[in-house]
């Protein structure tokens, strides 16, 4: 359809969603009498209100012919009319229609002036009183800030919801701070970063080379290098990526990084053991993460300290009486493990698949109940924390929970001031732990108890910057036991086997069946060959929606199949895949449109970033429940409870009948299906594979070209992650 512009007046609204301002209203075209349903984003517009859209007409299956906005500008009425229609809108709490008559009477067409100029005059009016004249000249100005605000913006591509930000942090003074401290904005708004504080200060006449553009350029540079994983940087390496970036100097961002460390903005290591270091070489951190490390080395130091506070245990003994509550004979290295958490502060157990870590959790679980010692199991994923539960027989919950994180206070409640009451803390999946996160959860920890962590250091990294688990060995201060023989189904677990083959970078293709009709139920590992994307697509939808229910009854496609996909875009990416899944699996429903497409009921979600308001997670995965299209919300169950979301709150969430393989840890899935594919070569490495394999519980499906299995398999050299946490553990102890 054609763009139209239309032009009229706001007669009402009939809903409005305070979040994103979505709105279906009804509007009274210039030409006449006319009305007719408009639906868009109109921010702080209000009734009686000429607007200028811009716009297609689209017909709605329940409601007929509705004109869609593209944009609008807005002016203020200028007709009786309109003014006793603006102002009896609901714009000032408690002015309805009767106050909006008498202002109007009293002013006529010059009401506006007064409200903005001569609002002593408002006491003149019958019934308004000085505390209702100020409440009525408040009102006014806010709206009048956020029009002006919003109209300054709608230039520099600022959204909506930015814009509403901004107003409900500063007011009246939005604009000022906008003109004079662009660079501010990206430092204390979330969800305003330095790209678009930068075109504002550019356009307002901010000049290339300016302090504060380099200062903020300098922290947007740490900002992007701590969503790569790194901690802290080299100098050279900072000042040469953000020169790139800002297209400037590096001297002159030397003497800015300089000047940052000095005010404490920025924190500065140089080495210890070069007495006249060489200028670039100093290790530069944001005082958070800075922060966070000089936490953890602490804590490790003081864990290991002070005298344990466990009950006195006779460990041979504790280890003989669990093999026999176990009815089996633990390996060497498994009773060492157990022998090593029970006698050491802090330790480390490491391991890949099948190398028996459930079996000495279980042991372990066993032995410290029947010394009755307070333990606490966490992990940091819920599904993580649920399988810990199921595996050890104890009570484990999510280290968010765990440490009871205050969504008013911004902070964990269980702290350093506040720790938990255990004796003996064991984190499972410590891979996945970032720095800011094991910095808090180690500082919760009792001086008197004991800490393990267990992880499997050749999955991928955590999410968020840091390398807690490595570095922490890598340093050898703490007890580590790894784990190298496989126990789980005497070997014969095609899942496990090809995981470790994975990681002795062995490229030999699991058992491939180049038809899908020829899979066996007994099987538990498949390579099925395909030519190119669209037909490693095709197979993939037919995998999820005939072969494999066909194949294993018990299998329920949408809960129990996982696809695990190494890149979000592409045509065989995880925004592709998730539509045509969808239209597979979860076809015939009218869903609510969103950025990721459309939300159905039925339909498998994610969610995307933690809301400790609703108590949800990063990579929760629940199933939309119901969804009201008038209303613009849906309900959503997540483990057998339910949160409803608004149209403001959709982008907390995508589909998950895909996800990538990074949002995939901490988890697994009774079945697993990946696309691997060479148009993947930019995500292919080892260890992405090998977390990708691991992720089954039952089967595991490779659907790809066998040259994308071989290029994972040798591509070793993943991505080495810069912190300065080993340098700070070395220091303490």
């Amino acid at each position: 359809m054609s763009t139209e512009q239309l032009t009229g007046v706001l007669e009402r609204i009939i809903f409005s969603n305070e979040e994103n301002h979505y709105t279906i209203a009804e509007f009274r075209t210039g030409d006449g009498d006319d009305k007719v349903t408009i639906t868009g984003t109109l921010p702080g517009v209000q009734c009686g209100e000429t607007l200028h859209l811009d716009g297609e007409w689209t017909r709605h299956s329940q409601h007929g012919l509705q004109f869609k906005i593209a944009k609008f500008r807005s002016t203020l009425p200028s007709t009786v009319y309109g003014i006793r229609k603006y102002l009896g809108s609901g714009l000032v709490p408690g002015i309805g229609k009767v106050y909006a008559n008498k202002i109007v009477d009293a002013f006529g067409t010059d009401t506006f002036r007064v409200l903005s100029e001569e609002s002593a005059r408002l006491r003149t009016v019958p019934g308004i009183g000085k505390k209702r004249a100020l409440s009525i000249k408040a009102a006014w100005d806010d709206q009048k800030a956020f029009r002006e605000l919003y109209i300054f913006l709608q230039t520099y591509g600022v959204t909506t919801g930015q814009c509403v930000k901004l107003n409900k942090a500063y007011g009246a003074e939005a604009k000022r701070i906008l003109t004079t401290e662009p660079y501010r904005v990206a430092r204390e708004i979330d969800g305003i970063g330095f790209k678009t504080a930068d075109k504002i200060a550019i356009n307002l006449g901010f000049a290339n080379d300016a302090p504060p553009r380099l200062d903020a350029g300098i922290i947007y540079a740490l900002e992007t290098l701590q969503e790569e994983g790194h901690t802290a940087i080299r100098e050279a390496d900072l000042v040469a990526h953000a020169a790139e970036m800002l297209e400037t100097t590096t001297d002159r961002l030397a003497s800015r990084v300089s000047a940052l460390v000095k005010e404490h903005a920025l924190a500065c290591h140089h080495s210890l053991d070069t007495p006249d270091p060489l200028p670039g070489s100093a290790f530069i951190q944001l005082p958070v993460l800075n922060r966070a490390e000089h936490k953890i080395a602490a804590v490790v130091q003081r864990v290991q300290a002070v005298p344990s506070g466990l009950p006195p245990v006779k460990i041979e003994a504790a280890i003989t009486w669990a093999q026999d509550k176990a009815e089996i004979v633990f390996a060497a290295k498994q009773a060492d493990a157990i022998r090593t958490a029970l006698a050491n502060k802090a330790s480390i157990l490491t391991g890949g698949p099948g190398t028996g870590k459930t079996t000495i959790l279980r042991a372990l679980v066993d032995i410290l109940r029947a010394k009755k010692v307070r333990l606490h199991l966490a992990a940091p994923t819920g599904r993580a924390a649920q399988r810990l539960a199921e595996t050890t027989g104890g009570f484990a919950s999510t280290i968010h929970r765990l440490l009871k994180f205050d969504p008013a206070a911004g902070r964990f409640t269980t702290n350093e001031d506040h720790p938990l009451a255990t004796d003996f803390l064991v984190v499972d999946e410590a891979s996945m732990l970032d720095t800011r996160l094991a910095s808090a959860l180690l500082q919760a920890v009792p001086a008197a108890a004991h800490l393990l962590l267990v992880g499997d250091t050749d999955q991928l990294p955590s999410v968020g910057a840091g390398n807690v688990l490595q570095d922490l060995i890598a340093t050898q201060h703490v007890p580590v036991t790894r784990l190298d023989v496989i126990h789980r189904q005497k070997g014969q677990s095609g899942i496990v086997t090809t995981a470790h083959a994975i990681n002795g970078g062995d490229p030999t293709l699991p058992p491939a069946q180049p038809e899908l009709a020829g899979l066996q139920a007994w099987s538990d590992l498949n390579f099925i060959p395909a030519e190119d994307q669209p037909d490693c697509v095709r197979k993939v939808l037919t995998l999820c929606r005939e072969t494999l229910p066909n194949l294993h009854r018990w299998l329920k496609p949408t809960q129990d199949i996982q696809v695990l996909a190494p890149m979000h875009r592409g045509i065989a990416g995880v925004g592709n895949l998730n539509s045509a899944l969808q239209d597979a699996l979860n076809p015939g429903h009218q869903g609510l449109k969103f950025l990721g497409g459309e939300l159905r009921p039925r339909d498998k979600i994610i969610q995307l970033r933690n809301n400790y308001d609703k108590g949800l997670f990063n990579g929760d995965i629940g199933t939309v429940t119901s969804v009201d299209l008038k209303a613009g919300a849906l309900v959503a169950d997540f483990d057998g409870e339910s949160h409803s979301y608004e149209r403001g709150d959709f982008s907390e969430l995508a589909l998950a009948y895909a996800i990538s393989i990074h949002k995939s840890q901490g988890s697994e899935y009774p079945v697993v299906v990946i696309p691997l594919l060479k148009a993947h070569f930019m995500m292919l490495q080892r260890n992405l594979l090998y977390t990708a394999i691991t992720r089954g519980k039952k089967k595991v499906y490779l659907v790809g070209e066998p040259a994308a299995y071989a290029m994972a398999v040798r591509n070793h050299e993943a991505k080495v992650r810069s912190t300065h946490l080993q340098q700070k553990l070395l220091k303490t102890t």
